[in-house]
């Protein structure tokens, strides 16, 4: 398993509401994470909106992320998320997570 680190930057006058629709993520895009190899995924914001994303993949961030673009459900998930992020620059979140480099792991 490759284990993926991202960041991206929550607007802090959307934190109350960005957390509430993670308490309940649409069924079809769970399902659609599941299907292109998204495990133990997780989400950590910090409270001036800095989040870290983590995830784990059978294949590669780029391929995981490849999946996900090709499922209509992702498409309509992005946009509806898209308000909710900083320094889009007009690109979807997921294509705007920045991946970090794994420095060091402790199994």
């Amino acid at each position: 398993m490759k284990r993926v680190g991202f960041l991206l930057k929550v607007r802090a006058d959307k934190l109350e509401e960005y957390r509430k629709h993670h308490q309940a993520v649409w069924p079809e895009m769970l399902e659609a994470l599941r299907k292109h190899g998204w495990h133990n995924y997780s989400l950590f914001l910090r409270s001036d909106g800095l989040m870290f994303g983590y995830f784990e993949t059978p294949t590669d961030f780029q391929a995981a992320l490849a999946g996900m673009a090709a499922e209509p459900i992702n498409a309509k998930w992005q946009a509806f998320m898209a308000p909710y992020f900083e320094a889009l620059g007009g690109a979807r979140p997921d294509e705007s997570m920045a991946e970090l480099e794994e420095v060091f792991h402790l199994d």
